[in-house]
């Protein structure tokens, strides 16, 4: 039952996502040839603070929706992540108003111009965030395709749009908000009867019972959340000012190419895999045998795959690209061990909220923060960008490595508890 069931949502998100993310990639070597490095480059950064802000309006509380049986309260975390994220949109407004200042801190002019569509994306992204775990509590794997292939396509083929128009400087910023509503929207259609009035209904008790039940994703899973999110796009905040936005966009443009394929499979894996880890243990099942025998196979497959990717990455980002992108397949290639641990360890991630270990996942992403801040540090006072991303790749190695060990010492001790249990059970029945 077990296995049939999750092979059949795996396959069920992996089908629309695999969709998605190669309707995306076919697109890009169009893209890239109608749009310059440097315009990649400011929206990477206008992605980067949208990411930032989109972790901190949810509050990390949507994560709760998938963990108690009880629909009420998972109906309260929903309504409670809701309220946080349309605070966060309101104070996104209102930093408009400095968008002069926010883009000289970047020494990038050019993002004044695209900030004000800043709330609006926020407001996107945040609320499919929320109805993306709904979804998934609920199991409409269908609803969560959807809206990845539509996003992705509606994405794709307006940034080509404004490009064939020649409206390039808005074009890749307008197209990334219309594709998100026009999925938002189609993800939603047909449905929202049937789960809209339950999540819009506020019962303010529920609501301040999820707060509080919680409290412990915004105390401590949403700023480990946040320090990972800025360990991920420090790159874009620490080089910007000091190697321009065209190297940003090679960058860029290099973290698309490789995490697009890891994202098509991890991100389906992983909303099937929480589910059912989640599943099983408030049942009380076993779930060692499922977890090494997923890591080792990634490792399997991926090692030797990465190994052939070495040597053909330059001359393969020219030939899809074009020949000015080059330097983004020789930055790929400083980035392939961190992608392979990435592989395996993103799929599982969940497991520190699972077994309620967010304070010590939050020291670990501090400090692998501090790890990759130090190394691309060094690139900038060598003057040496791939140095930057060699050190900034080699912390991930090292932190997700450490992460892994974790993961298999928070499911011993999970099983080992199952086992003194039931033994305890076994003696009682003797007792009688």
């Amino acid at each position: 039952m077990f296995r049939s069931e999750i092979y059949r949502n795996v396959a069920k998100m992996l089908s629309g996502n695999a969709i998605a993310q190669m309707v995306g990639l076919l697109f890009y070597p169009l893209l890239t040839r109608l749009y310059r490095p440097e315009d990649f480059g400011i929206l990477n950064l206008f992605l980067s603070i949208g990411g930032v802000l989109v972790l901190v309006a949810n509050a990390d509380y949507h994560y709760a929706i998938l963990l108690p049986k009880n629909e009420k309260k998972a109906v309260g975390a929903w309504q409670v992540s809701a309220l946080c994220a349309l605070a966060v949109v309101v104070l996104c407004g209102i930093s408009v108003f400095f968008k002069g200042a926010i883009a000289e801190l970047f020494n990038t002019p050019e993002l004044a111009v695209v900030y004000p569509l800043l709330p609006l994306f926020v407001a996107l992204s945040a609320a499919w965030m929320l109805l993306n775990y709904w979804f998934t509590r609920q199991k409409r794997f269908g609803a969560i395709s959807t809206y990845q292939v539509s996003q992705n396509l509606s994405n794709a083929l307006l940034k080509w749009g404004f490009g064939a128009a020649g409206r390039l400087q808005w074009g890749l910023f307008v197209s990334t908000i219309l594709g998100l509503a026009v999925s938002l929207g189609l993800s939603v259609a047909g449905t929202f009867r049937a789960w809209g009035s339950k999540l819009l209904h506020f019962d303010w008790g529920s609501v301040r019972m999820a707060a509080r039940r919680y409290a412990r994703f915004p105390a401590f899973s949403l700023p480990r959340s946040l320090v990972n999110n800025l360990s991920g796009n420090l790159p874009f905040f620490m080089l910007t000012p000091f190697f321009g936005v065209a190297e940003m966009g090679f960058l860029g443009m290099g973290f698309t190419l490789a995490f697009r394929p890891v994202n098509m499979i991890s991100s389906s894996l992983y909303q099937v895999f929480f589910q059912r880890f989640a599943e099983n243990v408030q049942n009380q099942r076993q779930v060692m045998p499922f977890f090494r025998k997923f890591v080792l196979g990634c490792f399997l497959v991926v090692i030797p795959s990465f190994a052939l990717l070495y040597w053909i990455l330059p001359d393969l980002c020219a030939w899809l690209l074009g020949e000015e992108w080059l330097e983004t397949g020789r930055y790929i290639r400083l980035m392939l061990p961190w992608i392979a641990m990435v592989c395996a360890g993103s799929c599982v991630s969940f497991l520190s909220d699972l077994f309620q270990k967010q304070a010590l996942m939050l020291w670990v992403e501090v400090a692998y923060l501090g790890l990759r801040a130090a190394g691309l540090a060094v690139g900038i006072a060598l003057r040496d960008i791939r140095m930057a991303i060699l050190l900034y790749s080699l912390g991930g190695v090292l932190v997700i490595g450490f992460q892994l060990l974790c993961y298999r010492k928070w499911i011993k001790d999970y099983e080992m508890g199952l086992e003194d249990a039931e033994a305890a059970t076994r003696g009682n029945k003797v007792k009688i």
